[in-house]
């Protein structure tokens, strides 16, 4: 170890001689020699001194007989204070300036096979934080709807949304809701489903899948969902004979799931939820499912056609797409 008493360290040097000072007192005391005290406790609480911190510091000086050992060193293994390399500092840099979060730029990191590092989400955040890029900026925003969202139909995001049993006065069913949103455009489509077990959520996204398809162009190449029993998950290990993931090997659309106790990796959907109870759901209730359905209806045909969305800029998600849909697309939603 390099001697941290070079050069100018007053403070470290005040330190060693006062310790000097506690060494001589504690070895009287242990010899039976002190004139005034006899137990170690009641000589550290005189002198107000931590009487385990001075034994940790004492016991380092007995074995090296260095008077720096006296002083605080820093805790931990050298090799885990040490700064990342340039070249992850800069992947790192790189992916928040597209607009990605922490827990999104430790996945794209870790998943690319060339890394030798694996960052953490407290890693990436440390590195953003040094070079001020901590904070989203709009323009960091605006890049990533760019370049991650790049067409439709490129990501869509679903998820299961359970629905309050007050919602229908006087019942007690339990009712639903599965949803896809379109990563690019934000055009989503919602079903009301009485189960989320696996074969209920299947035909519900099958219906929701037809209507993004039929009448917003929208055919999916990727559908990320949680690890919920409905949607399988990666440790699925017959996915042909679950009713969710047959559907989709069936349209030829590729699965992903979101890291266990990462919801933000599937946001979208997640903000849908708190859009579609504070518009529809909240302060309302409906007199039968038919009812509800008819309103949901509605409101998906508001949320798309006629809703500002304030991740798209106050643009409404129809005007993202390349082909605009035609205006009953509502209507002949309750047909199918």
């Amino acid at each position: 170890m390099n001697n941290p008493l070079k050069g100018d360290n007053t403070l470290y040097r005040e330190r060693i001689s006062r310790y000097n000072e506690f060494i001589k007192e504690y070895e009287l005391i242990k010899n039976k020699d002190h004139p005034q005290f006899v137990f170690v406790k009641d000589w550290a609480a005189a002198r107000k001194i931590d009487k385990k911190n001075f034994l940790k510091y004492y016991g380092r000086y007995r074995q090296s007989k260095k008077s720096w050992d006296l002083v605080p060193q820093k805790r931990g293994p050298k090799f885990k204070s040490r700064r990342p390399c340039e070249a992850l500092e800069q992947k790192v840099i790189e992916l928040r300036k597209r607009g990605n979060n922490k827990y999104e730029i430790a996945l794209i990191i870790t998943a690319q096979k060339d890394n030798i590092f694996k960052p953490s989400a407290s890693g990436v955040y440390n590195i953003c934080k040094r070079y001020g890029l901590n904070r989203m900026r709009p323009e960091m925003k605006e890049e990533k709807r760019k370049i991650i969202k790049e067409r439709m139909g490129q990501l869509g995001h679903i998820d299961t949304h359970y629905l309050s049993k007050h919602i229908i006065p006087n019942s007690t069913q339990k009712l639903y809701v599965v949803a896809i949103v379109d990563d690019y455009s934000r055009v989503a489509w919602a079903e009301i489903i009485e189960s989320i077990d696996s074969l209920s959520v299947m035909f519900g996204v099958m219906r929701c899948l037809n209507i993004l398809k039929a009448h917003y162009q929208i055919q999916f190449e990727e559908i990320i969902s949680d690890n919920g029993s409905e949607f399988g998950n990666r440790d699925t290990k017959n996915k042909l004979n679950h009713p969710f993931e047959r559907l989709l090997i069936e349209m030829d659309v590729k699965h992903r799931y979101i890291q266990p106790y990462r919801p933000q990796t599937n946001g979208k959907v997640e903000r849908f939820w708190r859009t579609m109870e504070e518009d529809l759901i909240i302060d309302t209730d409906f007199d039968s499912i038919e009812e509800l359905k008819e309103e949901l209806l509605q409101y998906m045909y508001y949320y798309n056609h006629e809703r500002p969305h304030q991740g798209l800029d106050g643009k409404k998600p129809v005007e993202m797409l390349a082909t605009k849909p035609p205006d009953d697309a509502a209507a002949a939603g309750s047909s199918l």
